[in-house]
């Protein structure tokens, strides 16, 4: 390669997207920008009483503009002209109605406010029922079992529950509709001026982790299940797609139209998309068998193994094993939390409630409440530390947003018990930050009962880089070291690496690994007195997650 070769990274996360500018030689991270977004920072189309989450698509082409001319501002004169590639990645399965020309309805007047013309976000959780149809059917039916490469069973948070779910309920959206594409795969579509959802390059990662697409099926679930599923999805077959593409494959190269807004040379080589967390291993420099832990409102926990190793290999209760999903040629494997700094920040919100509410909100006193809430977790942390592990104290269970793996079930909620008239709101805290690092343990076992070895264990994303206290709980109850990736940006990184490698920098992604990596910072070593203590309490919480299962089945 020559000198001078940059590439960007593009990071759509819940609240905000993020431009990151990458020197493609030795991983320089040389400028960035972050714009949250405003329409969903105002709770508009969500109610979260209700499960329901969405997201308007101007969010993201404002921010997508915003961040990425604010990056060039910062970088060096003349970066612009050597931007080589770019890729993107999005939460997901975050899918979205399109008409024929693959305008998203959002986009059009008479679908602007409406929350079911508007991207699904991944949290939204208004499809359980839709979910448990498709587990059902596809458990009974005399056909194949489209789920068994999704560990088994279909959640709520996928593709195929949310667009049944809208279907059913709005009769507007269900005649605009032609077709549904995750949102990875939409954006890479503007940048390149391919929207048609019969010929833009589809997602390998958001297909066959979200959408049941796998190629000993031919594609995705037959017409004849879908219709089976419901008469509403007939004909949806010939207006979805077939193939699928992992992300070191150009999806097309940046158009006229996108090069003026964004300020870049056209024909730029657009990569095609893949999911945060997928991208976010790769820019954590993930290799075989090390357990990828992307901490933020939730978790995403990521793996790959060679083919001929783990290939065919069914893995229960997980979110998918999908080759190429993650490294391409590899088996990729993801599992998760459906929240784990949700809780927190959930939290924070119960015990804020009358600072926000009973001390008014006049110009002056907003400063101070501001203040207040900025200072909660801190605060909260740093007492919940001093307190002991208690084998006989409080036990919580982290499934205030359902149980996303082992075995999903939006169904499921949260818990706290052991509380007494003594406990304290740090207490309360440490027991939350406690479940979050229990269940993940509950996913190390499950890969490793159903023969997946896991070798090391790597972290990253906000709360890898921000929180040691809630690091170094998860590090005792896994009873194992963590390594935390350098970068505070690594699903943006990861993003980078593939734009270099369609930019033709690098012949594979692991050579853009390899060179652009931003190594590891801090290593949590697990406190070995803690980690005893938490044996006993790790065993409350199974026996606790178990009666919640147990009187959830009998009040549904």
């Amino acid at each position: 390669m020559s000198d001078g070769s940059y590439v960007i990274g593009i990071d759509f996360g819940t609240d905000s997207v993020r431009s990151l500018i990458v020197n493609a030689e030795n991983g320089e991270e040389v400028a960035t920008s972050v714009h949250t977004f405003t329409r969903w920072s105002d709770g508009m189309y969500c109610d979260p009483a209700n499960n329901r989450f969405r997201q308007h698509p101007l969010d993201h082409i404002e921010g997508l503009e915003k961040t990425i001319r604010e990056s060039l501002e910062k970088a060096p004169n003349g970066t612009a002209k050597l931007i080589k590639g770019i890729s993107v990645d999005t939460t997901g399965s975050t899918p979205g109605p399109v008409d024929e020309d693959g305008t998203l309805l959002g986009l059009l007047p008479e679908f602007k406010d409406n929350p079911n013309g508007l991207f699904v976000l991944w949290k939204d959780h208004t499809a359980v029922a839709e979910a448990e149809e498709i587990n059902n059917l596809a458990h009974t039916w005399d056909g194949a079992d489209f789920t068994q490469y999704v560990g088994g069973i279909y959640s709520s948070e996928w593709f195929w529950a949310k667009m049944l779910h809208i279907l059913r309920e709005d009769a507007d959206v269900r005649s605009a509709a032609f077709s549904w594409v995750e949102h990875c795969d939409w954006v890479t579509g503007i940048l390149t001026g391919n929207t048609n959802p019969l010929t833009m390059k589809r997602s390998r990662c958001a297909a066959g982790h979200k959408a049941m697409w796998h190629e000993s099926f031919g594609g995705l679930p037959s017409q004849e299940f879908l219709t089976k599923l419901d008469p509403l999805l007939d004909g949806i077959s010939d207006r979805l797609y077939t193939k699928t593409f992992t992300s070191d494959v150009t999806a097309g190269t940046l158009t006229p139209v996108w090069s003026e807004k964004l300020g870049l040379p056209e024909g730029i080589p657009v990569g095609v998309g893949a999911f945060d967390a997928h991208m976010g291993a790769v820019g954590g420099a993930i290799r075989p068998y090390a357990l990828s832990k992307v901490i933020g409102t939730s978790t995403c926990d990521m793996l790959v193994a060679p083919m001929e190793e783990m290939g065919d290999k069914l893995i229960r209760g997980i979110c998918g094993q999908v080759d190429g999903s993650i490294i391409p040629g590899m088996l990729g494997m993801e599992a998760g939390q459906s929240g784990f700094g949700d809780i927190y920040a959930w939290f924070r919100k119960i015990i804020a409630w009358p600072v926000e509410y009973i001390i008014g909100k006049n110009t002056q006193k907003d400063e101070v409440i501001r203040d207040i809430l900025e200072r909660i977790i801190p605060e909260l942390t740093a007492e919940a530390e001093k307190l002991p592990v208690d084998t006989k104290g409080m036990i919580a269970l982290d499934w205030m947003n359902g149980r996303r793996t082992p075995d999903a079930s939006q169904l499921l909620k949260g818990a706290i018990t052991g509380i007494n008239l003594g406990s304290s709101a740090p207490g309360i805290f440490r027991a939350l930050v406690e479940s979050t690092a229990f269940g993940s343990k509950k996913i190390v076992e499950r890969f490793e009962s159903e023969g997946v070895p896991i070798k090391e264990v790597i972290a990253l994303g906000g709360v890898a880089k921000k929180s040691p206290f809630v690091m170094q709980v998860l590090a005792d109850v896994l009873n194992r070291d963590i390594k935390v990736a350098e970068s505070e940006q690594t699903c943006a990184l990861g993003a980078a690496m593939f734009a270099a490698t369609v930019g033709g920098i690098y012949d594979k992604v692991e050579d853009a690994i390899e060179h652009m990596n931003s190594g590891f910072g801090h290593e949590y070593k697990p406190n070995q007195d803690h980690a005893e203590l938490y044996i006993s309490m790790y065993d409350r919480y199974s026996r606790l997650g178990a009666f919640i299962e147990e009187e959830t089945k009998r009040k549904n």
